[in-house]
């Protein structure tokens, strides 16, 4: 297909920025699923308790203990925009370690450390 393919070539979901690797392929296979999924997850999201800090550390922890990498880095970066520091988001996988064992914690806290420099990275940048 070239890029001067009409709306009616492309396929549905084509030339969508996904924020989720998996999303383009649930998208492809089921596009109604997909839609399902996002309509609940933006409902989870639109909790007004936890406060948005503790539910996004929350969701991160759950990331730890799937052993989940880009969830925990994705989560973290989450975190630290709505204001967590360091401490609590390392605090926070450090918690999972009597239930979930120290591996689990310890090949998380690079991953959380990543998405919180891309945070504080992205909050320089637009001059927070």
């Amino acid at each position: 297909m070239t890029s001067d393919a009409s709306a009616a070539e492309k396929k549905p979901g084509e030339g969508v920025e996904w924020a989720f690797g998996f999303e383009r392929t649930l998208h492809e296979l089921a596009p109604g699923v997909h839609q399902a999924q996002n309509a609940w997850m933006a409902t989870i999201d639109s909790l007004r308790s936890p406060d948005r800090k503790t539910h996004e550390l929350i969701r991160m922890v759950c990331l730890v203990i799937l052993r989940n990498p880009a969830g925990i880095e994705r989560h973290a970066m989450l975190a630290a925009e709505v204001g967590a520091t360091w401490e609590e988001i390392a605090g926070s996988i450090l918690l999972t370690e009597p239930a979930f064992g120290l591996l689990r914690a310890v090949e998380a806290l690079p991953w959380a450390r990543k998405g919180f420099k891309a945070a504080r990275a992205l909050a320089q940048e637009l001059g927070d």
